[in-house]
């Protein structure tokens, strides 16, 4: 498997973290309908539709979910190559039936055309071999049917399509899918390109979950103030040092075994004395009481609730980049309606 899918092979980086937030978001954007199909498409080749679908493929399957991706790129299909699999048989041998052995066209197609993967729970139909009619394949009754049998073997159908501006395989793969997503690539992907591929999808009954704003440049400082798993030597591991060093160190201990022993000499004294002995040993009780309390206090320690808070924190600053930029752009978008 490539590095490139970085939900699998370091699953704690910010760019990991993201995917969750862009998974978490998908499964809550609807409340009426669960989605089980997801179409990843994007305007133009380059924009890393394919490194979205396979990274939240992934992001799903560490939930526990069933998850098959499902490659319908059949021109130029790349999820055989990122998850190390045998590209054929696959969805263009099933659908035409081209490439299939006897027994596997006997009813056992499905099952010869899905790879297991490396990563638990996740799944992979590949591309297959380069049909001539790949939009005649996808629009056939058969792909119909297979959607509907893989909605019934797993949680979640993921399809890697087409970019929409080049052909239309993924326009007519949105009329029978749940939702869409629309990958586009910061300072590379045109508005009026976006606009199109919005439109057509509409145009054709198909549902768009949102559009993710790729390849934005963020610095590593900026990720250093805001996310709280760093590497070695850094400011965050520093100040873990610190603390643990602040509780190896033996906390002092006040002893009343003097106070004590005053108190026993004078108790054969009369009442009012004993009386002033006792009020004595209580306030000095109390004083180390609270001086044990307090250096507890102090002690500075990272709870599980300060990890989720400092996450949460995280994810809202990653969320609030992304309100900006987008109301940058519609913004900038308005100025230009209002020059023409």
């Amino acid at each position: 498997m490539k590095k490139e899918v970085i939900a699998h092979g370091d699953p704690k980086s910010p760019i990991s973290e993201i995917f969750r937030t862009l998974r978490t978001n998908i499964q809550f954007i609807t409340t009426d309908k669960k989605i089980q199909t997801l179409l990843v498409t994007s305007t133009l080749p380059g924009e890393g539709k394919s490194w979205i679908a396979s990274n939240l493929a992934v992001t799903f399957a560490q939930t526990g979910k069933n998850v098959v991706l499902v490659d319908a790129d059949m021109r130029k299909g790349r999820q055989y190559g990122i998850f190390n699999t045998s590209p054929t048989p696959g969805l263009s041998n099933y659908l035409s039936q081209v490439g299939l052995t006897k027994k596997e066209k006997a009813g056992e197609e499905i099952v010869e055309c899905i790879r297991k993967t490396e990563v638990p729970n996740l799944f992979l139909m590949p591309a297959g071999s380069i049909p001539p009619n790949p939009s005649e394949l996808l629009v056939s009754p058969k792909m119909i049917k297979l959607l509907e049998k893989l909605k019934q073997a797993f949680d979640i159908v993921i399809i890697d399509g087409t970019p929409c501006e080049l052909v239309t395989d993924a326009v007519i793969l949105s009329r029978i899918v749940d939702s869409t997503l629309i990958v586009t690539a910061h300072k590379v992907t045109k508005k009026d390109a976006l606009e199109r591929v919005i439109k057509n999808i509409q145009n054709v009954g198909g549902k768009i979950t949102g559009v993710v704003v790729n390849k934005m440049p963020i610095s590593g400082k900026k990720y250093e103030k805001q996310y709280y798993y760093y590497g070695e030597g850094s400011k965050f591991e520093e100040k873990k040092n610190e603390i643990e060093t602040v509780k190896k160190q033996p906390t002092p201990k006040i002893t009343i075994k003097e106070q004590k022993a005053s108190t026993t000499k004078k108790a054969k004294q009369p009442t009012q004395d004993n009386k002033k002995a006792s009020s004595k040993d209580i306030e000095e009780k109390k004083s180390t009481s609270n001086s044990k309390k307090e250096t507890k206090k102090e002690e500075p320690n990272i709870t599980k609730q300060q990890e989720e808070k400092i996450q949460k924190e995280r994810t809202d600053n990653i969320l609030k980049q992304m309100n900006e930029y987008l109301e940058k752009e519609n913004a900038k978008k308005q100025k230009g309606e209002e020059n023409d």
